[in-house]
């Protein structure tokens, strides 16, 4: 995984609208990117409710909060709309993004073993670098614990 510290890869993906999305464009402040398995599934749904319902905190702080998975577009347009998520979702479908950020890793179910998204968050600062990284967060604790971790940067930055 890629480490606080380093400058956080750009990319271009399509959003939940099939819009393209640029990492580098929300430059001068703080995006919340964060990579999950799959829509509608237990965990992926409590992470990005959680999300969701801290958005106006985010915001209120500059930041973007961006969830990236392998599904298609539609499928995270639906995910929205029966979730009622207020979110950015991207497409990464052959995980290019995910393989990038080094989060596409070889994992085991009931003894069979296959790659998939290991469910990671990068608070990532204005000026692009990744300022903390987090491997196999636990989904209904992330959103809390990003949060946390930006009101830390923004008390920096004013003290500063």
């Amino acid at each position: 995984m890629i480490e606080a510290g380093t400058m956080a890869p750009d990319f271009t993906l399509e959003d939940q609208d099939g819009n393209p999305v640029t990492l580098s464009s929300f430059r001068g402040r703080p995006v919340v990117l964060y990579f999950y398995p799959k829509d509608n599934t237990s965990g992926c749904t409590t992470q990005a409710k959680g999300y969701t319902e801290l958005k106006t905190e985010f915001e209120g702080k500059n930041a973007v909060v961006i969830g990236i998975s392998k599904d298609s577009p539609a499928s995270h347009r639906k995910f929205i709309e029966k979730q009622d998520l207020n979110l950015i979702l991207l497409s990464d479908p052959e995980h290019k993004v995910n393989e990038l950020y080094d989060v596409w890793k070889e994992k085991s179910m009931y003894g069979k073993k296959y790659f998939g998204t290991v469910r990671s968050s990068f608070l990532i600062g204005p000026d692009g670098v990744i300022l903390e990284a987090g491997e196999k967060v636990k989904p209904k604790l992330d959103p809390e614990n990003m949060l946390r971790a930006l009101d830390a940067l923004v008390k920096g930055e004013t003290q500063a």
